[in-house]
């Protein structure tokens, strides 16, 4: 038997006794989850709009700073899923699986069916191994059958999706589990329904088959690689079975607007299934829908597993009480209903991703592989990390809320280190991209394992993100492939990244200055995480390295700036000008990102006040982008200044000038759920300006309680007491009763559960916490 110390056994079946087991406690869960729901009945759900995210964006910042069009929408979807689910399921307008394009847009009036999607919530990314099943009455027809509609005949939940399309007299309804979906037709009028079931490849392959025998609808969207390694097969497909609650009266294939008899089809435009069915008025028709990344049999397996039977408003309720018991993991309490629902919403959009990804018996997509398959013992494997954004906000605020989630997200990229023998930079699609820069799995498993959260092997998973750090694939087919950190070689000669390298084997090819600094912050968690294994030589070379981001700052000018390979600064230099040095924004916006050693920046800058002018300088000129992760720190840098109020003042200004109600609510790309979990973070009062460090800055909350359910059964409660109903200035804080003098808290104090109380006034103390000694103190 090969087992990996991670516990996961390779290419051996469980026992048919285990899986029978694993499903029945599945069920059972489930179950007591249903018993239980008038107690978890909190009434949190209500004010979630997944609709949030999917229009363009009016904020200023967005409409200033925006790249193009495409990156002033949030690109969310209305998914109706479970927290981190294996699939998202949601109205489909967008009908192709193309980068940038979310299946579905507010502004769209035609509806297209209901996908099982595996789209990137928030991203400007693609879809893939998805599939859209389209209901119809009348005369068959396989193209051109979109129906009108109007968003007052819409009904979005995160556990709930009903449409009522008037053109075919047909209410459309859809809930899920984790790997699975029930689907719920009901007409008015006695008439033909046709459910037509299309892959959307958009590579003109894929597979669908009705079983006569067993009156199944079966099929796959082979999954392919997008950035390094653009267009090749990903290794594994998007799976589903679908079963029907009563026996099909009709049954085809169809490629475009041809219709066959045939019972398969494969490989062609446009392709897809139909089956028909002869309904009185009023009738409904229920189908259960099983989804996997592994094959057929796993699809069918989850399907068993998660969704044995067709009682649709049960599986409904079950699915109202996950997330009810999610969302109430925080109770705010205030008295705006419209606050509420902006920071349900986003506290929804932090659960899309990463993305479950093995079947209910433990196997998964083999990562980087050719349809190979591993299997767990224990625990899930999760892909699509969005990482040069989640790393910031996203996976800290699942340390505090999900400890033994960031636990299997932990695991999971050790795995993917060790099967592709190169740790990923921005795993998605279960492949090597190289998307984008840094190298920022090195930031959540150090972070991990340094709050404590260490159920894996320390030492595999160091040595793997050394590998990274230290050395470059021999095998330049490796590096194309995307492995390795980009451009390294030039890093470790010159310290810091030259203009001269193009850095041609990246989606992202130049953005050097960008690079250096973001390797540098990498650098100093690799070196904590070195320190906490003993491994103190490699502690003092990265934390030397961890300097580099002083290399490219310009102190004649004050801003990091582009710099030649003799050492000379860029010519031209405009700081509030989009260079391609520069990673999606100006050298002003990305000065200030040195989340981990804003103290050294300080310096050389030439001390706080220099500090203090330059981001009132940003905020003045408004420069300050919050449409893009680099600047998401940027506001409570003014905790490092003698001005720690300007903190309290701009972040209030964010909250309610790039978050509201609405389609259009959200300023930029949510990627993932960072934008979103800005927002739950600095509405609570605290943010992890330095994710590694486990210190938290403080703002004033946007609430008058907050009270944070932990999973070790404690509770960590926030409480403002306010002068007047305006205040939003601190002039004391306690904690558990004493006053704290510092301007941060800290993860131990969280998770040791307790009480943090903030005392609010009208006008800013220019006292508090306005020296160094209450302030982080960085490197």
């Amino acid at each position: 038997m090969q087992k990996t110390k991670e516990g996961v056994v390779l290419g051996l079946k469980q026992p048919k006794m285990i899986v029978v087991l694993k499903i029945r406690n599945y069920i059972a869960g489930i179950m007591t989850m249903l018993s239980l729901q008038p107690a978890l009945a909190q009434n949190l759900v209500k004010y979630v709009q997944p609709m949030a995210g999917t229009a363009a964006a009016t904020t200023s910042s967005a409409l200033k700073h925006g790249l193009v069009a495409d990156t002033r929408f949030a690109n969310t979807i209305p998914a109706v899923t479970a927290p981190f689910a294996m699939t998202q399921w949601t109205p489909q307008t967008e009908s192709d699986e193309t980068k940038c394009v979310p299946p579905y847009y507010y502004k769209d009036n035609m509806f297209t069916g209901l996908r099982g999607s595996h789209w990137l919530s928030g991203s400007c990314t693609q879809d893939y191994g998805s599939f859209t099943i389209m209901p119809i009455t009348g005369r068959l027809k396989t193209s051109n059958y979109g129906a009108q509609f109007n968003h007052n005949e819409e009904f979005s939940s995160p556990y709930l999706y009903q449409l009522k399309m008037q053109k075919y007299q047909v209410n459309a309804a859809v809930t899920s589990t984790a790997r699975c979906a029930m689907m719920q037709f009901t007409v008015d009028k006695a008439d033909s329904l046709y459910l037509l079931i299309t892959p959307n490849s958009d590579y003109h392959e894929g597979f669908v088959k009705v079983d006569n025998k067993t009156g199944e609808v079966y099929g796959y969207n082979p999954a392919h690689r997008i950035y390094q390694g653009w267009g090749k097969s990903a290794g594994f497909s998007g799976f589903f079975v679908i079963r029907f609650e009563r026996s099909l009266d009709n049954r085809g294939t169809f490629a475009g607007d041809k219709i066959f008899n045939a019972d398969s089809i494969k490989n062609g435009s446009l392709i897809g299934a139909y089956v028909g069915f002869k309904m009185d008025k009023g009738e409904k028709l229920t189908i259960r829908i099983g989804t996997s990344f592994t094959s057929l049999e796993g699809a069918r397996k989850n399907l068993d597993a998660e969704m044995p039977g067709f009682n649709f408003e049960q599986t409904v309720a079950i699915n109202k009480a996950v997330w009810e018991k999610a969302l109430g993991q925080v109770r705010v309490t205030t008295g705006s209903e419209q606050d509420k629902r902006v920071f349900y919403t986003a506290l929804y959009h932090t659960m899309q991703q990463p993305r479950l990804f093995n079947d209910v018996d433990g196997r998964y997509p083999r990562f980087a592989g050719n349809y190979q398959t591993e299997i767990l013992d224990k625990g899930n494997y999760y892909d699509d990390f969005s990482m040069w954004d989640i790393y910031r906000a996203e996976i800290p605020l699942f340390e505090i809320l999900n400890p033994p989630l960031v636990n299997n997200l932990a695991k999971s990229l050790i795995l993917k280190g060790k099967q592709g023998g190169w740790m990923p930079i921005f795993p998605c699609w279960n492949s090597y991209t190289s998307e984008m820069i840094g190298d920022h799995t090195t930031s959540v498993i150090s972070s991990a394992y340094l709050k404590g959260i260490t159920n894996f092997d320390a030492n595999e998973a160091y040595q793997l993100l050394r590998h990274n750090a230290f050395e470059l694939p021999v095998n330049r087919a490796d590096y194309v492939e995307g492995k390795g950190r980009r451009a390294l070689d030039s890093y470790l000669k010159y310290k810091y990244i030259p203009l001269e390298d193009s850095v041609s084997d990246a989606f992202h090819k130049m953005e050097q200055v960008s690079r250096t600094i973001e390797y540098a912050y990498d650098d100093y968690a690799l070196a904590q995480f070195a320190k906490s294994l003993k491994k103190y030589s490699d502690y003092t070379t990265l934390t030397k390295r961890a300097k580099y981001y002083a290399n490219v700052f310009d102190a004649s000018a004050g801003f990091m700036r582009g710099k030649h390979a003799d050492g000379s600064w860029i010519s031209n230099f405009d700081p509030d000008k989009k260079a391609t040095y520069i990673t999606e924004g100006t050298p002003r916006q990305y000065t200030f990102y040195v989340p981990h050693d804003v103290t050294g920046l300080v310096k050389l800058m030439g001390g706080a006040d220099k500090l203090e002018h330059a981001l009132d300088s940003l905020f003045i000129k408004g420069e300050y982008w919050h449409g893009n992760e680099p600047g998401h720190q940027i506001p409570f840098m003014y905790n490092y200044s003698p001005s720690p109020w300007k903190t309290q003042a701009d972040v209030r200004n964010i909250l309610a000038a790039e978050y509201s109600d609405g389609p259009g609510g959200l300023g930029g790309n949510d990627d993932a759920g960072q934008m979103s979990a800005w927002y739950v973070f600095a509405s609570l009062g605290f943010y992890p300006v330095n994710p590694v460090s486990g210190e938290y800055l403080l703002c004033s909350p946007l609430f008058d309680k907050a009270v944070i359910n932990l999973q070790n059964n404690s509770k960590f409660e926030i409480t403002c007491h306010k002068s007047g109903p305006k205040s939003m200035y601190i002039h004391q804080v306690k904690l558990n009763g004493k006053t704290m003098p510092n301007n941060f808290i800290r993860y131990n104090h969280i998770m040791a559960g307790g009480k943090l109380e903030i005392y609010l006034q009208d006008k800013p103390d220019h006292l508090w916490a306005n020296k160094p000694i209450y302030q982080p103190k960085g490197m």
